[in-house]
């Protein structure tokens, strides 16, 4: 029989996504609403190992569901990759007396997760919180609508001043090894190009399509990069082969950066993280451990750590099509 779970903690580690605070919000409601003490972890693993923790009731989280970041903090811990460092946090949880842990991150933060567990038994579930959209087995992770709504935004400004000065802009977007938000914002914000990690367009595929864009009328262009993209060593270097071997274009580059991790969620992130706190939690408290909760089909599903970590995920051929079409 599995123990009974009277008290679970909850932290958010690497990178900070937009609906983690929302997420937060529903892992200590739920514990309110099923009658579970919840205590909130300070700077992810390294509070953990620190006994950082803050008691946290259904008030405590009030007006946050909107707001962008992450109340409890997140901080890299090379001390949690160490058997003593994890050996510090199990400590700290007893300490407490909590029973469960539910962490919500990316890859990383669940390999640590899923090491921790298998080293003390002790109880985990994982909340998917990034914006790459990079692990397997939801369809949407926490904060990735939110970042290409606000990618979309930003295009649509950038394009503005193109039109109005015939330029040819490079958008460089988040996206180290996948490239889901350079697809998808490409799409929407109508680029003539994307270069993306999965697919190597080649420099002089690019500039023989920004030629045919320009011969067919097209006075200025948006080429979207995935920072990963392979084709040059950085998006400076792709302006400068451009500038090098077409006429007719002012080329320029921007470089979004973390203003894609930041702002309010969208209302599906915040609805998405509402779901997937309460399936955290009921979870754990079902004695299933070792999950993480994700989207699939439209429904709540449960997929092993170790399946999320070890897992790639694809890009949408599709959506390479379309793209494909949609630059005609």
């Amino acid at each position: 029989m599995p123990k009974t779970i009277k008290k679970l903690a909850v932290l958010t580690s690497g990178g900070d996504a937009p609906g983690m605070n929302a997420a937060i919000r529903s892992v200590v409601r739920t514990c309110a609403y099923h009658n579970v003490e919840c205590v909130g972890v300070y700077r992810g693993y390294e509070g953990l190992i620190e006994g950082d923790f803050k008691a946290m009731d259904a008030r405590s989280v009030r007006g946050i569901i909107n707001k962008g970041g992450t109340i409890l903090k997140s901080a890299r811990s090379k001390e949690f990759r160490t058997k003593e460092g994890r050996q510090k946090a199990f400590d700290a949880l007893a300490k407490a007396e909590v029973d469960g842990l539910v962490v919500i991150g990316g890859d990383g933060s669940f390999t640590g997760a899923l090491i921790f567990n298998q080293e003390f038994g002790f109880p985990v579930m994982g909340i998917p919180g990034t914006i790459d959209n990079d692990i397997v087995g939801t369809s949407n992770t926490l904060g990735f609508d939110t970042a290409l709504n606000t990618v979309v935004d930003a295009i649509d400004k950038i394009r503005d001043t193109a039109s109005s000065h015939n330029r040819l802009f490079f958008i460089e977007v988040m996206g180290r090894d996948v490239g889901h938000i350079a697809l998808n914002t490409g799409i929407a914000g109508g680029a003539e190009e994307i270069l993306i990690p999965e697919e190597d367009l080649g420099l002089d595929r690019l500039v023989d399509s920004l030629n045919r864009s320009r011969k067919s009328g097209k006075t200025s262009s948006i080429v979207i990069v995935a920072e990963g993209d392979k084709i040059g060593k950085n998006i400076f270097q792709l302006k400068d082969y451009v500038d090098d071997n077409m006429e007719g274009y002012d080329v320029r580059v921007s470089v979004l950066g973390h203003m894609q991790r930041g702002g309010p969620p969208s209302c599906f992130d915040r609805v998405l993280a509402s779901r997937m706190g309460v399936k955290a939690v009921e979870s754990l408290l079902e004695g299933k451990t070792n999950f993480m909760v994700g989207l699939l089909d439209s429904k709540m599903e449960l997929t092993p750590l170790d399946n999320a970590i070890k897992g790639k995920t694809k890009i949408n051929l599709e959506l390479l099509r379309v793209s494909d079409i949609m630059s005609t």
